[in-house]
């Protein structure tokens, strides 16, 4: 079962979760989250804005001309054995954009204002929003990772509008004490951060009070 399960057969709603990536800077955080939740043997729904493609070829380079292919080179055998499913932003029609298709929730990082905007308004005129507002109306767990500053009084009350509704606003912001080597480290531990609120298990990054990996360790968390 757990090797079905790593394929993608047999897949059980509680181990699926969509992930979107929009316009705004960061893009590398929601690249981290998929292979993280690929590695862990979740099955992840991916849906990407036409901003969020221009960011992966601007700040990773990707070739995103033909966009299933830049998903292939990067994740392998995850698109042929439907680990990991893609989805065009104007594919209304899409699974995700039914409630009655069942997921655990939806991460959206990084989060632009400008979707972050559409959701607190309720408006779904893509995939994207369209996801984001079914996660709202069926109770499920929506997280988004706004990547702006400095921030404006609209985006802060677009972001305390969804937080009283439930969402959780987890900003792309880095921490220091745990001592980050690298720009991998200070990525893995935003991305343990959404791990930590979607209650799945991992390592990336040491936590504070950790007697096992304290500050003097040379290897404080798994890495890549």
């Amino acid at each position: 079962m757990v090797e079905e399960q790593k394929k993608g057969k047999g897949m059980s709603w509680k181990n699926r979760w969509i992930v979107g990536i929009t316009g705004a800077s960061g893009s590398i955080y929601g690249i981290r989250l998929i292979e993280e939740l690929l590695r862990i043997g979740f099955q992840v729904h991916l849906v990407v804005t036409e901003a969020g493609w221009r960011v992966l070829k601007e700040e990773l380079g990707w070739e995103t001309i033909r966009r299933p292919a830049a998903l292939e080179r990067r994740f392998g055998d995850a698109i042929q054995n439907r680990s990991l499913i893609f989805y065009p932003n104007a594919d209304i029609g899409a699974s995700i954009a039914s409630g009655s298709f069942r997921v655990q929730g939806m991460v959206i990082m990084p989060c632009s204002m400008g979707t972050l905007a559409s959701i607190s308004h309720g408006i779904s005129d893509d995939l994207m929003t369209r996801a984001a507002d079914v996660m709202l109306k069926e109770n499920r767990k929506l997280l988004l990772v706004p990547r702006e500053t400095p921030l404006h009084a609209i985006h802060l009350e677009n972001m305390l509008k969804l937080s009283r509704l439930g969402v959780r606003m987890i900003p792309a912001m880095p921490a220091f004490y745990y001592k980050p080597q690298s720009m991998d480290e200070m990525v893995n531990f935003l991305v343990g951060k959404v791990l930590d609120n979607m209650d799945i298990d991992h390592d990336l990054y040491r936590r504070w009070g950790d007697e096992q990996n304290g500050p003097e360790s040379p290897d404080h968390h798994r890495k890549n």
